[in-house]
């Protein structure tokens, strides 16, 4: 089954060796198969092709082949405890352009093999102690080295956000991606360096970079609603389907089931009072942009947002445009007349959006 991607693949995928790969790839009826199709096939692969067998990043940077043009990471992510690690490393030995190729078990597809493999009921039971053990013990704070230190980080459960997500915070783009024989495979290219100055957050209370007064970066609190990850995925999805109505993601596949309770009652954004308490935000005032959202914005618009400080209620809910255009409309207006009349503006606008939330039932869509 393939996933569409919604790009079209660049002259990257038409080298001899990746074509080869998916060629394996379709060919073989399951994943040792495929494995063993690779070990034989590996006079096949071009010198400048470095196909690892080991879990350990180091294996990367000690193998004999000098900036590859694809690397192929033949254990399978679950069984790989420095995910990042290996990412990284990754990057560093490859120039600008090079491939990286990797698979795993997605959490999705652990689902559907235990509830197919099991009978009604037992099923159920097994699948959500599968998931407390592989899904939730390890990202909690205080059971993460627990888990680590009994399992070494093998049959982990990943999600294909969370998989996606460490690709592009190891400076790679996502060329193709699908899922063949009950794993999930990727093709990406090195297009930056990796990210280096930020601590990626898998709890319940996360903190998400933000552009504040100045364009300086604030830290924004919010309760996770997404899959871990998420936030260096935003362009990935962004290129695939664009906006919809209300300015958000089109079909935001990051947006967990749990997050879309705490989303529809507003919930998530409880913590923000933090930041409003700390001075980063105040009441009524333009909504706090990530760094790619903020890029999607008009020059002029974007040198006005900075010159005050982002609010908890924004005036889209004054307003409830539809389009980005008509969203940055919407706040130009409230800018424009708010460094008139700061006091005035916020209060007029503070009543506009409890109108439209309390006795409209306006939402954010």
């Amino acid at each position: 089954m393939g996933i569409n991607t919604g790009i079209e693949h660049t002259e990257l995928l038409e080298n001899r060796d990746v074509t080869l790969l998916l060629r394996l790839v379709h060919e073989a009826e399951n994943s040792s198969e495929l494995l063993r199709r690779m070990q034989e096939s590996r006079e096949a692969f071009s010198p400048v092709t470095m196909l690892m067998d080991s879990p350990e990043p180091e294996a990367v940077l000690a193998h004999k082949v000098r900036l590859p043009r694809l690397v192929i990471h033949r254990c399978p992510l679950n069984r790989v405890r420095h995910i990042n690690t290996l990412f990284s490393y990754t990057n560093y030995c490859m120039e600008r352009g090079g491939l990286i190729a990797c698979h795993c078990t997605t959490a999705g597809i652990r689902r559907e093999k235990i509830m197919r493999q099991n009978p009604v009921v037992i099923n159920r039971v097994l699948f959500f102690l599968d998931y407390c053990w592989h899904r939730i013990i390890p990202k909690l704070s205080f059971t993460r080295d627990f888990y680590f230190g009994l399992t070494k980080g093998q049959n982990r459960a990943l999600t294909r956000v969370e998989v996606l997500g460490r690709l592009y915070r190891a400076g790679f783009d996502v060329l193709h991606e699908e899922i063949v024989h009950g794993e999930f495979y990727v093709i990406a290219a090195k297009v930056k360096e990796p990210v280096r100055d930020d601590k990626p957050s898998g709890g319940l209370l996360i903190r998400l970079k933000r552009k504040g007064k100045g364009g300086k970066i604030i830290g924004v609190y919010k309760f996770r609603t997404m899959y871990a990850y998420s936030e260096y995925l935003q362009p990935y999805i962004y290129k695939q389907a664009g906006l919809c109505s209300g300015g958000k993601i089109a079909g935001d596949y990051r947006v967990n089931a749990a997050g879309r309770f705490l989303r529809k009652t507003w919930l998530d954004e409880l913590p923000m009072l933090i930041n409003w308490m700390k001075g980063d935000l105040k009441l009524v005032g333009v909504r706090p942009l990530s760094s790619h959202y903020f890029s999607l914005y008009s020059e002029e618009l974007r040198a006005l947002r900075i010159r005050t400080k982002p609010g908890l209620i924004p005036p889209f809910y004054a307003d409830m445009p539809g389009t980005l255009d008509e969203i940055q409309e919407s706040e130009r207006r409230y800018l424009e007349q708010y460094l008139r009349s700061p006091f005035l503006t916020d209060w007029r606008y503070f009543w506009k959006a409890f109108r439209n939330i309390v006795f409209r039932g306006k939402r954010s869509r």
